[in-house]
């Protein structure tokens, strides 16, 4: 008799089980997670991502800047992000409890933006850096998004968005809906907010609680 096709289906059905457990686990551990109230600030912790911050998480997933951006500040044992400047404290999972989508990226040719936000409170360099990134960080390896700005002609004032770029005279540089979105999307990235879990440091009381129960197994 042939147990080929039964050897097959029951390792396929551990594997699809495997890994769709793994996957409801963390989705539901993830779910479970809320926001933090302080009493103090009467506010909550982080705060709702608005509307346009949102489409512009979708567009910064559109150009694919996970591709070489990361989004997640390492502890100090794990990494220098922390001495980099790129954040006060770890990303921890109430960080992205309001991202459609989380995009903690795959690789570092550019800063970790989680904390873009705190970093760089200036829009217009943002849009400026965006447009042009070489002339705001010399030797920049980020390419320009210049599809990104309309260049138009001055139709009486001058619009309060334009870029402070040269420009032919009588046009100027302004954002387009997608660029505006991005920069809120960037500007929504700041986690500075210490949440209790951030500080969170086991007491001897627990260590040994800890102990017990593992030896109890």
């Amino acid at each position: 008799m042939n147990r080929g096709p039964l050897i097959f289906l029951g390792a396929f059905a551990i594997l699809a089980l495997s890994w769709t457990a793994l996957v409801l686990a963390n989705q539901v551990g993830f779910g479970l997670v809320t926001p933090h109230y302080d009493p103090i600030e009467s506010a909550s912790f982080p705060a709702q991502m608005p509307g346009i911050a949102k489409r512009g998480s979708l567009v910064y997933r559109d150009l694919g800047c996970a591709a070489c951006h990361t989004q997640q500040v390492r502890r100090e044992d794990a990494g220098g992000d922390i001495e980099r400047g790129w954040g006060a404290r770890a990303s921890v999972v109430r960080d992205y409890i309001y991202e459609p989508v989380v995009q903690i990226g795959e690789s570092r040719f550019g800063p970790d933006l989680r904390n873009v936000g705190a970093r760089q409170t200036d829009e217009s360099r943002l849009y400026h850096y965006l447009y042009a990134p070489n002339q705001v960080v010399d030797g920049s390896s980020m390419p320009a998004y210049r599809f990104l700005f309309e260049t138009r002609k001055v139709v009486g004032e001058r619009s309060d968005e334009a870029l402070n770029l040269p420009v032919n005279p009588g046009y100027e540089i302004v954002p387009t809906e997608r660029a505006r979105s991005l920069v809120a999307y960037l500007m929504y990235l700041n986690d500075t907010y210490s949440y209790p879990e951030v500080n969170f440091v086991p007491s001897e009381e627990d260590h040994s609680a800890e102990t017990a129960e593992e030896g109890g197994h």
